[in-house]
């Protein structure tokens, strides 16, 4: 994940932001301490509370992308894209299969 970041962040004009699901600040700042991305503070349980609830979290790690302008919800399985649909980011941003419809040129935000 982390090179994928590094190599299409800028030119693709998306980032990353760390939700976790760590039991405590510790080790929620070990795991996070090599990213280097954006990241949702440990003590903001209730935002993460209701990330989980909106986008169906049920498992770890789960890495869904929206449209940073408009909040649209685009795709519930971008880290299969980055894995293997679609490893050098050729078609992002990515829209779930169910979501099939191509969006060009919009800032993105993986969660």
């Amino acid at each position: 994940m982390i090179s994928f970041y590094e190599k299409y962040a800028q030119e693709k004009n998306f980032e990353i932001i760390f939700v976790s699901s760590d039991n405590d600040e510790e080790s929620y700042d070990e795991y996070y301490k090599e990213m280097p991305w954006l990241k949702l503070d440990f003590e903001h349980s209730d935002v993460k509370d209701k990330l989980e609830e909106k986008f169906q979290v049920n498992g770890i790690p789960k890495l869904v992308l929206i449209d940073g302008k408009t909040g649209e919800y685009l795709c519930d399985d971008a880290r299969d894209y980055i894995q293997s649909k679609d490893k050098t980011a050729e078609n992002f941003p990515w829209k779930s299969d169910a979501k099939e419809e191509k969006h060009k040129d919009k800032d993105c935000i993986l969660l």
